[in-house]
């Protein structure tokens, strides 16, 4: 965690990279050209379903805000009349067979993402196969599959690519992993179909997305409540997400007194990370949340949010996949 954490100082402050992370920056650099050219000719294979794939996924390490823009997309394709489903290879999950998601599946067995996805309503499978674990969502009846976090993940063929973009953060110092945060060149960002701005301002041919919150909820589901009810008090937040920074400013920007806990991307909770001492209220994001539920307490608190993005976006992903048919 201190080194995640002093490479992200690097990443996106204004420090050098740390001279050993330029050769294995080069050296990623080689292998993933490597990969993607080995699908372009043909040599790696890729698998085509016989449904149309959007694939969302973004540049950088980290959190960028894909799991939320899934969600708002597979409910924008329902109401339009399809039958999305979501296919996730499980990140912090221990299931590595393809296998489809029964309405409570286990974060340990699955992943926070796609519990969190499939609370939504939609169909999800996971697998390290992801190919395989998407023709599963094909055999129950979706007519169009969504990769959560499939950019780089090139064996599943895809008909529409949607990047993601960090508003604030952008792409950091613009370097390769580990000298910076990108898992392919900038240039990769000509190849996508749709790019979209998670806060901050958006740049040209980008569509603004925003996070809108402003509730909290108990971990049991049985109370709501302004996040505004929390202001001027000080609370624990809690934040195992690519960007936690992210998830405290917005409690900031409500007028909380944030005391910041921030674990690892996926981290495993258990009921002694929780354990502060103390009967401040407990606020978390959704994605961690569904890790919490078994020893939740009643001072705990999820913040869910929403994704929010101009209508113009969802029809230009139908007009895509309406052309790729």
């Amino acid at each position: 965690m201190a080194l995640a954490n002093e490479l992200t100082e690097v990443w996106y402050g204004k420090r050098r990279s740390p001279w050993w992370t330029w050769p294995l920056a080069g050296l990623y650099g080689a292998l993933t050209a490597l990969r993607r050219g080995l699908y372009r000719i043909g040599l790696l294979r890729r698998m085509r379903l016989p449904v149309p794939v959007i694939v969302i996924g973004n540049l950088t390490a980290g959190g960028t805000g894909k799991t939320p823009l899934t969600i708002a997309l597979a409910e924008a394709l329902r109401a339009r009349g399809l039958r999305p489903g979501v296919v996730s290879r499980g990140h912090g999950g221990s299931q590595r067979e393809p296998m489809l998601l029964g309405a409570a599946p286990d974060p340990v067995d699955v992943g926070d993402e796609p519990c969190l996805i499939r609370a939504s309503g939609v169909p999800v499978a996971v697998g390290r196969d992801r190919p395989a674990a998407a023709q599963l969502l094909v055999a129950v009846g979706c007519d169009v599959v969504i990769a959560d976090d499939g950019l780089q993940h090139y064996r599943l063929a895809r008909d529409v690519e949607i990047c993601v973009v960090d508003g604030v953060r952008r792409f950091g110092n613009g370097r390769l992993l580990p000298a910076g945060p990108l898992r392919e060149p900038l240039r990769r960002l000509s190849r996508v179909d749709l790019r979209v701005c998670n806060g901050g301002e958006a740049h040209a041919g980008e569509y603004p997305m925003q996070l809108v919150g402003g509730e909290a909820v108990s971990l049991d589901g049985a109370r709501t409540q302004p996040l505004t009810s929390f202001a001027g008090q000080r609370v624990h937040a809690v934040a195992a997400i690519g960007n936690p920074a992210r998830f405290f400013a917005g409690l900031r920007a409500a007028g909380i007194a944030v005391i910041e806990h921030a674990f690892a991307d996926h981290h495993a909770f258990a009921a002694a990370d929780l354990a502060f001492g103390d009967a401040l209220p407990v606020l978390m994001t959704d994605k961690d949340a569904v890790k919490c539920r078994a020893f939740a307490q009643l001072h705990w608190w999820r913040v869910p949010v929403r994704a929010e993005l101009p209508a113009a976006f969802f029809e230009a992903v139908v007009a895509r996949l309406t052309m790729r048919a």
